[in-house]
């Protein structure tokens, strides 16, 4: 295999053109994002990396273009983690999106250079022209799509050896949550700390603090030993606009005389597209955080079931 000269590659203009182009588009759709001008949509995560893709292979020496975007790309992610602006793992769940699609507008540029042959030269208007289709595409998805957010549901069960009363009075305050951790939440998914339930009646607030944020919720119907359903009001997580929590709910179920089926129900609306990419990774992280809220409760119940033997 031959060797890569670092000194060759930074001295050939394709490679600094891609690291330029790749900064300039980059940046651009993330403050399309950050200011509200752009959805979380197709127009970000498919024809950015498609046009992109389109601009760097358009370049004259495309091996060493692809080695500038790449170089950029990564470079640009650790600026926004450094930076707080978005979390490890909504980053990891970018990529499997944006690379694929990044390549295949660069194997576009690859075919289209097999009937028109790229001449040793920047193509302006092989590099800028596909940018401005997406200008174009990103006002009319956002009035397309601003006023569609999905609205789902996300259900999880868990079977307690305790009385549904006794599983309601330890979950519907919470001091301090402590467990195993599930995998996202070892990244960076927000970490449930406590919730606070300030009066035990309807319309009372509890309140969910989480590492980075917290969650406000409305108590609608409060029901011992059979449910506990609560609006959520308001939100703070980081760098996470693009989820909104609507409905916290526990259902609490005899089975027999000394269990119980206790069912968590969390209503969420979300802005990410395609649908078909992001919902599956949404219910991951949120079934996570319910299975996290779980081993904390089997934990608190043991511990204080325990001390009464």
């Amino acid at each position: 295999m031959k060797n890569i000269n670092f000194n060759d590659v930074w001295t050939d203009r394709s490679f600094r053109w891609s690291i330029v182009l790749s900064l300039v588009f980059l940046s651009i759709g993330f403050s399309f994002l950050h200011f509200g001008l752009a959805i979380y949509g197709w127009a970000i995560f498919i024809l950015l990396p498609i046009v992109i893709g389109i601009s760097i292979g358009a370049l004259p020496n495309r091996k060493v273009a692809i080695y500038g975007f790449v170089f950029m790309f990564f470079l640009f992610l650790m600026l926004l983690l450094l930076g707080g602006l978005e979390g490890f793992v909504c980053v990891i769940m970018c990529l499997p999106i944006i690379i694929p699609f990044f390549f295949l507008g660069a194997i576009i540029s690859q075919l289209k250079s097999r009937y028109k042959k790229i001449k040793h030269e920047i193509n302006f208007k092989m590099t800028l022209l596909p940018f401005l289709i997406f200008m174009l595409a990103v006002p009319l998805e956002k009035a397309v799509y601003s006023d569609l957010n999905t609205i789902v549901e996300v259900r999880s069960e868990i079977l307690l050896p305790y009385t549904p009363l006794q599983v309601f009075d330890a979950i519907k305050s919470v001091d301090t949550l402590i467990a195993e951790k599930p995998f996202l939440m070892k990244l960076d998914l927000p970490i449930p700390q406590k919730c606070i339930l300030e009066k035990e009646e309807v319309g009372a607030l509890r309140i969910c603090y989480f590492e980075g944020g917290r969650i406000i919720e409305r108590v609608t119907e409060y029901n011992p030993g059979v449910s506990l359903k609560m609006d959520v009001i308001d939100y703070e997580l980081t760098g996470r606009n693009w989820l909104g929590f609507k409905e916290a709910i526990y259902l609490f179920e005899a089975i027999g005389s000394d269990s119980c089926k206790m069912t968590r129900i969390t209503t969420y609306t979300s802005e990410l597209y395609p649908r078909i990419y992001w919902e599956p990774l949404e219910r991951m992280g949120i079934e996570q955080e319910h299975q996290y809220v779980f081993n904390n409760l089997e934990r608190d119940l043991s511990n204080s079931f325990s001390l009464l033997k």
